[in-house]
């Protein structure tokens, strides 16, 4: 298990904890500049703390006599030189590690590479890269994996593909935290969910119940769809909570029996009346809205 314990860095961390279970894909959300990188970067002893630990089976980084059994990153898959072989980047890292070259080659094979091994890096798209820097950090074959934007540059193929491996390395007891920005993505790969907004933990938990924070929207139709919306005025809805888009609206105000009840009593006929639950993009908007550090206004 990775537990990172009242972590702070200058003015970028601020007291942050949470654990990564093993046997689990813990995904790892926050809006750009939330510290996300850098809370990996801490992880891995890249850059030191201002205070607090992070430790991987009770070890810091540091501490470990061979990281890569232990650790598994890829954090930037631009650091492979263009001029370069894929196969020799690997064995160069192997060789660091004291792994053999045997193995450099069995992992090429396992991210989809072997038929590429001998071909420059520079010739790669970035979706190789990926796979590339992923076959590095499998080379000790680890307990522990730390992914950033893993997905990024992958063709559909790919995506599934990344997806069914990181399921099959949790499901042998090991853990992986992922960060994406691709919420879509994690919301299909990731059990759990770790939330950060400005280095401040929002979140720590189950995807559902990150999501059940957000109220339900019941959404109504009508072909009066403007008495409607004053009806729900007139009980009590506020206007900043009712929104109407041609003959639809909607509202976190009220349960769909509510609208119903209202409807009726002004004789307003529906054609539709159900309450959407949110998806974990609107959960993620909502819990960090506050925690944006650039903002778009109209």
């Amino acid at each position: 298990m990775l537990n990172i314990t009242a972590l702070c860095k200058d003015q970028r961390i601020h007291d942050l904890t949470f654990c990564v279970p093993d046997g689990a894909i813990t995904g790892f959300l926050g809006p750009n500049g939330a510290g996300k990188s850098t809370t990996m970067r801490l992880c891995l002893a890249m850059e030191h703390p201002t205070s607090g630990t992070a430790t991987f089976d009770g070890r810091t980084f540091s501490s470990l006599t061979a990281p890569l059994t232990t650790v598994g990153a890829m954090l930037d898959s631009n650091w492979f030189h263009p001029k370069r072989s894929a196969i020799s980047h690997v064995k160069y890292v192997a060789a660091l590690a004291g792994i053999s070259a045997r193995r450099a080659e069995e992992v090429l094979g396992m991210v989809g590479l072997a038929d590429v091994a001998g071909t420059r890096v520079g010739t790669f798209s970035l979706g190789m890269k990926q796979r590339l820097g992923l076959s590095c950090a499998l080379l000790g074959d680890p307990q522990h994996l730390l992914l950033d934007e893993p997905v990024n540059g992958l063709d559909p193929a790919g995506v599934r593909w990344m997806r069914e491996m990181l399921a099959s390395f949790a499901s042998e007891g090991r853990s992986v935290l992922v960060s994406s920005h691709l919420l879509h993505e994690i919301a299909a790969t990731a059990e759990r969910l770790v939330v950060i907004g400005q280095g401040r933990l929002l979140h720590e938990g189950s995807v559902e119940d990150f999501t059940t924070r957000v109220k339900p929207t019941t959404v109504a139709r009508s072909a009066r769809i403007e008495d409607l919306a004053n009806a729900l005025l007139a009980a009590g809805v506020g206007a900043h909570e009712l929104t109407v888009a041609g003959d639809r609206v909607s509202t976190t105000a009220l349960s769909p029996h509510d609208v119903g009840e209202i409807a009726a009593q002004h004789s307003i006929a529906l054609t539709m009346l159900v309450a959407e639950t949110a998806n974990l993009e609107d959960a993620f908007l909502d819990a960090t809205s506050h925690a944006v550090d650039y903002q778009a206004h109209s």
